[in-house]
């Protein structure tokens, strides 16, 4: 296979991240605002919801775990993904609390094998040039960027024009994006094989030597969607027009798309936990400085610096299990991290939605989110190579 059509599969499979995460998770950010005001809901009310699809994603990461080895990862990827681009629209149809919160669950159940898969299929494709693959891998994840600057670039002009009562639109029109963009994406995944066998199945991870990689990643999915999820209602507290909400989120999709030129070289070096919590911190630092920087540059300067590093976390569980763990095992190691990255972010947003409610400012959730933030870079950084026959680099 030639390195261009290499590329083309990567770029296609990034689709994917695009849909699971950049539409379905990150554009609820920018939904959220006009359903609590339509719907009259509460902070937690609405932190629920994000909390209702992240509890799927953790049933459809535990099942990915359970049958990543059983199942082709190629095929995991493509029903995933067509049944989360159905899901979206669906929630654009009914206004019910409890309808909304099973379409969000089931979005969640089927985009996190989407997202696993996904990561799996990028990570072989460029088995023996650590610099491409870092850039792979860090580019797939990148694929979230698109997805936040389509949203962001139509999201908040259409709420501003049509006012609160279009969020049933966006959904709508999220989910018929992500169907028309399935055949290319599913294309690519076709076209790349992964090795599943019973004796890879009966590999046992070791899950142990993994544990600070996998504290620090629970951590930082806690604190991450924090400020995903309600950065929109901190510009509208401020308050901030549609614009500057629309121009804020794009910046920091321009710099997601932009992190794996960033981040490559630090990816393809270290087979530790240091490209993860060099991250996490960084996306500690975007997260709290809106607070401590009111103004309209301290929110684009948050933006960008949190957008150069929300993708690397992924990027750099899904390099450590290439570098750490032989091909078998890299499906079923990224499964393991997305279950607890899973685990992470459902208590996030619901946990700052109460806070929020009972303080009566969002600031809160944002300082609080940094703290866990900055926890989790610390966990991160004590994770050392595991000793396997892929003998990675120090």
């Amino acid at each position: 296979m030639t390195d261009r059509r290499r590329w083309l599969i990567v770029s296609s499979l990034s689709l994917g991240v695009c849909i699971s995460n950049g539409f379905a998770r990150f554009a609820y950010g920018l939904i959220l605002p006009a359903m609590r005001e339509d719907l009259s809901w509460s902070y937690a009310e609405a932190g629920w919801i994000n909390t209702a699809n992240a509890l799927g994603y953790i049933f459809g990461a535990i099942t990915a775990f359970a049958f990543i080895q059983k199942l082709s990862a190629s095929r995991m990827f493509s029903v995933g993904l067509f049944a989360t681009s159905a899901f979206l629209l669906f929630s654009g149809l009914t206004e019910d609390f409890w309808m909304l919160t099973l379409w969000r669950v089931l979005a969640g159940i089927a985009g996190a094998p989407v997202f696993i898969a996904g990561g799996a299929l990028v990570a072989a494709m460029f088995p023996d040039e650590p610099g491409k693959n870092a850039l792979a891998i860090a580019a797939y994840f990148g694929g979230g960027g698109l997805g936040m600057i389509l949203s962001g670039a139509t999201l908040p002009t259409l709420f501003e024009y049509q006012g609160a009562g279009a969020w049933p639109m966006s959904w709508i029109a999220l989910g018929s994006a992500s169907l028309l963009a399935c055949p290319l994406s599913i294309w690519a995944a076709m076209n790349v094989h992964l090795p599943t066998s019973a004796a890879a199945g009966a590999s046992a991870l070791p899950a142990r030597e993994m544990m600070a990689a996998l504290l620090g990643y629970g951590l930082f999915a806690a604190g991450y969607i924090v400020y995903l999820t309600f950065i929109g209602a901190w510009m509208n507290a401020l308050p901030a027009d549609f614009l500057l909400v629309s121009f804020v989120w794009i910046t920091i999709a321009i710099a997601i798309i932009a992190s794996p030129f960033v981040w490559r070289g630090l990816l393809a070096r270290f087979a530790s936990g240091i490209p993860l919590a060099l991250a996490t911190g960084v996306v500690a630092i975007g997260t709290v400085l809106p607070v401590f920087w009111t103004g309209h540059l301290g929110l684009f300067l948050s933006a960008a610096v949190f957008g150069l590093a929300v993708f690397i976390g992924p990027g750099a569980v899904t390099s450590f299990s290439k570098k750490n763990l032989p091909q078998q095992m890299w499906a079923k190691s990224v499964s393991l991290f997305t279950l607890i990255f899973a685990v992470g972010q459902t208590l996030g947003p619901v946990a700052a939605g109460w806070l929020i409610d009972t303080t009566g400012e969002v600031k809160h959730s944002l300082l609080a989110a940094g703290a866990i933030l900055a926890t989790g870079a610390a966990a991160a950084a004590t994770q050392r190579p595991i000793a396997t026959n892929k003998k990675p680099r120090p």
